[in-house]
């Protein structure tokens, strides 16, 4: 039996051609209902018990830029990396061969991996400053992969709309030339000035002639948004009474692999992958590990 096959529900539920064509010209892509409202209370009960402690492994070596939350940092937003692998009850959820497909269709590829996934919460708390995520797109902090049709799929555990402070896409913006981008991009965005990356993003738009249109994603419980890697996105605070809870899904097209990418002070760009995956018979780190980057979709 094919572990990546999918029933004829579930092939309804892909993305049509038009959806292809609207990700490719926009760079983001609200699903249909990929998840049960099981599928998701089951997911929100894995990570309940995972911030209780329960870990189904733990990772061998702590890389040096893991976010992993603990209590002892407060009620700020909550980010923790690698869930996929310490969670196997979370895993089951986020590696749902519908999630791969999905995936798959709209970066126009026949193999799909897991890159990274955060377990992220967001304290309904309106003045928390980490709440708000500024302008960013996630190829920077990849830059030692050598795919750009890298994506990630944003899945919330309840509906999702703007007072929870949901992911909002600046249309299009996978498709500018950048510009005025410096290392420093390759920083988690919380190392960065959120006042200087709000000026990148306009004086990025205004190099390539047009505007930042501002896409919230209204997602229902059960649905999730897919955007593009150099998709600009960041979200606002949360002004609800309840927390904001997703994970982020960062996936890989089966091309995907690493690559030496220097930067100005002469050193190599790094990942959080780089100390913990195998090697490949040339020494370099195998993004393809199954550990640690496991396959969700092969056509």
């Amino acid at each position: 039996m094919n572990e990546f096959a999918l029933t004829e529900r579930e092939r309804a539920l892909l993305p049509s051609d038009d959806d292809v064509r609207f990700f490719a010209e926009h760079g983001w892509y609200l699903s249909r209902k990929l998840l049960s409202d099981d599928e998701v209370d089951e997911l929100a009960a894995a990570v309940d018990r995972y911030y209780a402690g329960e870990r189904s492994r733990r990772l061998p070596t702590r890389p040096p830029r893991l976010a992993y939350w603990t209590p002892e940092h407060g009620d700020v937003q909550r980010h923790n990396d690698y869930v996929h692998y310490e969670s196997d009850a979370i895993a089951e959820v986020l590696l749902k061969p519908l999630i791969g497909a999905v995936a798959a269709r709209l970066a126009r590829t026949d193999e799909i991996r897991v890159f990274q996934s955060t377990l992220i919460h967001k304290p309904p708390i309106t003045e928390e400053p980490s709440n708000v995520v500024p302008w960013h797109f996630d190829k920077h902090y990849w830059s030692s992969s050598s795919s750009d049709r890298m994506l990630t799929a944003f899945i919330p555990f309840h509906d999702c709309d703007e007072e929870l402070g949901t992911i909002t896409m600046v249309d299009g913006s996978h498709r500018w030339e950048e510009v005025g981008s410096d290392d420093s991009a390759t920083k988690h965005f919380a190392e960065r000035d959120p006042a200087h990356l709000e000026t990148l993003l306009e004086v990025n738009a205004a190099h390539n002639g047009t505007r930042v249109d501002k896409i919230p994603m209204i997602i229902p419980k059960g649905h999730m948004s897919f955007h593009h890697c150099r998709t600009y996105h960041g979200s606002g605070p949360n002004r609800a009474t309840r927390p904001r809870q997703a994970i982020s899904l960062h996936l890989q097209d089966g091309d995907n692999a690493y690559r030496e990418f220097p930067l100005s002070d002469g050193t190599l760009a790094f990942y959080n992958h780089d100390s913990l995956v195998r090697r490949t018979p040339d020494g370099k780190p195998d993004y393809a590990d199954p550990e640690f980057c496991p396959p969700v979709w092969r056509a």
